[in-house]
C-alpha cells in the first residue's frame, strides 16, 4: 500500500501536465565506449571483477542518491547504432542509415526525444559526441546551433593532453583542473543560454574512453596497479601483464569521466539546480579493443551502465530487471510531460523509477535485443556486413549468427597468408587485422600468442568464426564461454529462444528477417529505409 500511495505522489508530482518552470531538467551523460565500470557496480556483481579495483566516488554518489541497474543493455554495440536506437526509442534496424556506423546518415522524418523535448520548450545543448559520423544538420543536436565546447575538448583525450602537460612541467593536479575547467565551463556556457525558470537538457558526451589513450596512464595519473586486476580479469581474456596494463588504462578514462561527473554535479549544487534536476548516467556500448566488447553480443559488449538520480524517488536502489538503452527516450519524454509514440521498442523507466522495491520490480521486464550489422567499413571483403541478433533473458544469452561463414570481427588480413602485422600495427591501426575489433595493446597480444597451445583458446574467443546457433545458460556460464546450442538437453529451450526472437523480430520488421534482398548486404546501404515506425508519426 505505501509503495503504490508513493508512486501515486510521484506522478502528481511530475508527471500531471506542469507549468514550464515546473519541469525537471535532465543532465544526460553518456561516455563513448564505456562499459559497466564503476566501483558502485562492484557489490552488484558479487564476484571478483574490475569494478573491484576502480574507484568513482562520484558516480557512487548517483547511485547512492538514486537508482543503479544492474542489467541494462544496448540494442546494438556499435556507436551509431546504438545512439540512433537510444535517441528514438526504435531497434537500431528501424532507424534506416543510422543502423550501420560507416554511411549513416540520419532520418530526421523519425522524431527523436531531443528535438521534441526542444519543441516542447526545453533549452536543449550538447557538449561533445551525441551521434555519429559527424552531427548533420537536422540530427538531434544537429549544427553548432546547440553545441557547447568553445572553451575546449580537451576531457576527450584525458590521458594524452594530461600527460603532455605534465612531461611539460606541470604538476598532475593542475594538469588534471586545466581539463576539468573545460568541463565546466561549457556547461555554464550551456546554462547561461537557458532562460530563467526555463527546463533544459543537456547532454554532455566524452570520448576519452574511445581508444587510443596513452600506456601506463591508468597508473601514472591514477595510481590503478595492473597487477591489482590479477584474478579479476574476465574470463575470455588472458590474465597477463600486458591485458592488464591495458584494462588499468582502460579504468582510468573511465575514472575520468567520474571526475567530470563530479565536475557537473558540483555546478548543479552551486547553481541551486541540484534538486530539480535529472541525472542520467551510461554509455553506448562495452569495452573497446577486446574480446567479447564493443561489436559483440556477449554481455561484455552490450550490458553499460545506467544510474538514474530523480528528484522524488527513493534513494539507494539497486535494480535487477532488464532494461534497455531505448527506453530512455520515452523517459525523457514522460519527465518533460509528453507522449511517446506509441509503436517503440523502449518502454517508459518511470514505473521503476518511481517504484520503493528493489531487485526484480517488473516481471515483464525479463528480455531484451541485442543485434549488429556492420560496424566499420572494409572489414570483410566485399564490405559485407556481419549480421547477428541475440535474445539475453535473465537465465540464456541465446545469439544467431545469420553468415557464420563471415569473419565475426573482420577479414584476418595478412594473416591468411601467415604475415603476421607488427605489434605497433595492431596497436595502432585497426584495419592492420580484424578491424571490428579496435588496435589495442590486448589485440595485438592476442594474434602474438595465436599458436601457443596455452592461449589458443584465447584467440579464438576473440577472432574465430562461429556457429550459426550460440547458447550460454547464465546461471552456470555468467562470462558466456560455453557454447551449449549442440547439447542436446539444451534443445528445447533453444528452439523456445530462437522462436521466440524471430517472432519478435518480424513483429517488428526487421529488414534481415523480413527483406528480400536484404538492404543490409547492398554496399554502400543506401537503399536501407526505416520499415518499423510510421514516418513522422508523433
Amino acid at each position: 500500500m505505501a509503495a503504490r500511495l508513493s508512486a501515486l505522489i510521484f506522478l502528481l508530482l511530475f508527471l500531471m501536465p506542469l507549468r514550464a518552470d515546473d519541469r525537471l531538467n535532465i543532465l544526460f551523460v553518456f561516455a563513448d565506449d564505456w562499459g559497466r565500470y564503476a566501483s558502485a557496480y562492484a557489490k552488484a556483481d558479487g564476484k571478483p571483477s574490475l569494478n573491484d579495483v576502480i574507484v568513482t566516488p562520484n558516480i557512487d554518489r548517483v547511485a547512492n542518491e538514486g537508482v543503479l541497474f544492474k542489467n541494462a543493455f544496448v540494442n546494438a554495440p556499435s556507436c551509431t547504432p546504438c545512439r540512433s536506437s537510444m535517441l528514438t526509442g526504435r531497434y537500431f534496424f528501424q532507424t534506416g542509415l543510422g543502423a550501420i556506423l560507416n554511411g549513416a546518415k540520419w532520418d530526421s522524418s523519425i522524431p527523436s526525444f531531443p528535438l521534441m523535448l526542444k519543441e516542447a520548450g526545453y533549452h536543449i545543448g550538447k557538449t561533445y559526441k551525441v551521434w555519429s559520423p559527424g552531427t548533420p544538420a537536422d540530427a538531434p543536436f544537429g549544427g553548432q546551433q546547440y553545441a557547447y565546447d568553445k572553451a575546449g575538448s580537451l576531457p576527450n583525450h584525458f590521458s594524452s593532453e594530461v600527460t603532455g602537460m605534465v612531461q611539460q612541467g606541470a604538476s598532475l593536479k593542475d594538469a588534471k583542473e586545466r581539463v576539468f575547467a573545460q568541463v565546466r565551463d561549457n556547461f555554464d556556457a550551456f546554462l547561461r543560454d537557458s532562460k530563467p525558470d526555463q527546463p533544459w537538457l543537456y547532454f554532455f558526451g566524452p570520448t576519452n574512453t574511445h581508444r587510443k589513450w596513452k600506456k601506463g596512464s591508468g597508473k601514472a595519473l591514477w595510481g590503478i596497479e595492473p597487477e591489482r586486476l590479477t584474478g579479476k580479469i574476465p574470463a575470455f581474456l588472458p590474465d597477463v601483464p600486458e591485458v592488464r596494463e591495458d584494462l588499468a588504462d582502460y579504468l582510468g578514462e573511465c575514472q575520468a569521466v567520474d571526475a567530470y561527473v563530479g565536475v557537473l554535479l558540483k555546478r548543479l549544487e552551486e547553481t541551486g539546480q541540484l534538486g530539480r534536476t535529472v541525472i542520467v548516467l551510461s554509455g553506448d556500448h562495452g569495452m573497446p579493443g577486446v574480446s567479447y566488447g564493443k561489436c559483440n553480443l556477449y554481455d561484455h559488449g552490450t550490458a553499460v551502465p545506467l544510474l538514474i538520480r530523480m528528484p522524488g524517488t527513493k534513494q539507494g536502489r539497486v535494480i535487477q530487471d532488464l532494461v534497455r538503452l531505448p527506453d530512455l527516450a520515452p523517459t525523457f519524454l514522460e519527465i518533460a510531460g509528453l507522449k511517446a509514440p506509441s509503436d517503440l521498442y523502449g518502454r517508459t523507466l518511470i514505473p521503476l523509477l518511481s517504484s520503493e522495491s528493489d531487485g526484480f520490480v517488473d516481471p515483464t521486464r525479463n528480455w531484451v535485443i541485442v543485434g549488429r550489422e556492420r560496424h566499420v567499413d572494409r572489414a570483410r571483403e566485399g564490405n559485407l556486413p556481419y549480421p547477428m541478433r541475440g535474445l539475453r533473458t535473465p537465465d540464456f544469452l541465446y545469439i544467431r549468427n545469420f553468415e557464420p561463414d563471415r569473419w565475426p570481427m573482420g577479414y584476418p588480413g595478412s594473416l591468411q597468408e601467415g604475415v603476421v602485422p607488427t605489434e605497433e600495427a595492431l596497436t595502432e591501426n585497426t584495419y592492420a587485422a580484424f578491424a571490428d575489433m579496435d588496435s589495442s595493446p590486448t589485440k595485438a597480444w592476442l594474434v602474438a600468442h595465436r599458436d601457443e597451445p596455452a592461449w589458443r583458446r584465447f584467440y579464438e574467443f576473440a577472432f574465430a568464426k562461429r556457429p550459426q546457433e550460440e547458447l550460454y545458460d547464465l546461471r552456470v556460464d555468467p562470462q558466456q564461454i560455453r557454447n551449449v546450442a549442440g547439447e542436446e538437453r539444451y534443445a528445447s529451450e533453444k528452439k523456445k529462444l530462437s522462436d521466440d526472437l524471430l517472432a519478435k523480430l518480424t513483429e517488428a520488421r526487421d529488414p534481415r528477417i523480413i527483406g528480400r534482398p536484404v538492404p543490409f548486404e547492398n554496399p554502400p546501404f543506401t537503399d536501407i529505409q526505416a520499415p518499423g515506425p510510421k514516418k513522422g508519426k508523433k
